[in-house]
């Protein structure tokens, strides 16, 4: 039994291994997991927003401009990426971003429709004054649809035009890593973060500096690491601005009592 034992152990897969092929097995893993955290890691963020909106039933607290700007800049990435091919984890990335922006506008003009509304706005009245503050979900799609069928359209014309790819990265980039903008104004014209999931803004700073090193070290186009950059300044700017507003919150409360 001893003997049987001892050869079944001597049989593991690992026992044929060097230390070369190990490190390359170790080096396999740790890229997959990397490239699953770039895939869906970008998500992550909005899932305390979304389960707070939906519990509170108040959509106040966070800014719908945001969904609109990686809206934007998703749609851009994966027309830039027809023109200048990068890595497909980055593009799924993009895609699952579009879905999860839609969830969340999904869920906040449903919960803005139950507080009722006198007028009802549309795409259609064409009043840039009240854009992206649309009573229907419907007109959100509506607007997607046609932005993306024309980014497409004129994509295809200007594919091969080595200036307007260039631009279109950049453009796409520059939007997502100023994404974190309309809640940073938000925030500051309210000089208040409440309703604002502040998880939300940890796990955009963890995210976007970890997918930051990630451009770095995969060598992805300077797109891409230049606006990760900035988007982990946005985010200390954000963080910066919870601490204040709490500090100036908790004083104020001081001197009422």
């Amino acid at each position: 039994l001893k003997t049987a034992f001892r050869s079944s152990r001597g049989s593991s897969p690992f026992s044929d291994m060097n230390a070369g092929q190990l490190l390359i097995v170790g080096e396999t893993l740790v890229t997959w997991v990397a490239m699953g955290a770039m895939v869906f890691g970008g998500v992550v963020p909005y899932i305390p927003q979304y389960r707070k909106i939906r519990r509170t039933r108040d959509a106040g607290g966070f800014s719908t401009y945001v969904c609109l700007v990686l809206l934007v800049a998703n749609i851009l990435r994966i027309l830039f990426w027809f023109g200048k091919h990068f890595e497909i984890p980055l593009l799924l990335q993009s895609v699952i971003m579009i879905i999860t922006m839609m969830a969340m506008m999904h869920l906040c003009t449903g919960v803005t429709a139950e507080h009722g509304t006198l007028v009802v706005r549309k795409l259609t009245d064409l009043d840039y004054t009240y854009f992206w503050k649309w009573t229907y979900f419907s007109d959100y799609c509506i607007f997607v649809l046609l932005l993306t069928a024309v980014g497409g359209l004129v994509t295809g014309v200007l594919v091969r035009a080595w200036l307007y790819v260039e631009l279109l990265g950049f453009a796409s980039l520059l939007m997502e890593a100023m994404l974190g903008m309309p809640q940073f104004w938000r925030n500051f014209s309210k000089k208040s973060t409440e309703g604002m999931s502040v998880e939300m803004v940890l796990f955009w700073f963890s995210g976007d500096t970890f997918k930051t090193v990630y451009f770095v070290v995969r060598k992805s186009p300077m797109q891409f690491w230049v606006c990760g950059g900035i988007q982990v300044v946005v985010d200390i700017l954000i963080l910066m601005q919870v601490l204040m507003y709490r500090k100036k919150r908790s004083i104020s409360k001081t001197s009422l009592t």
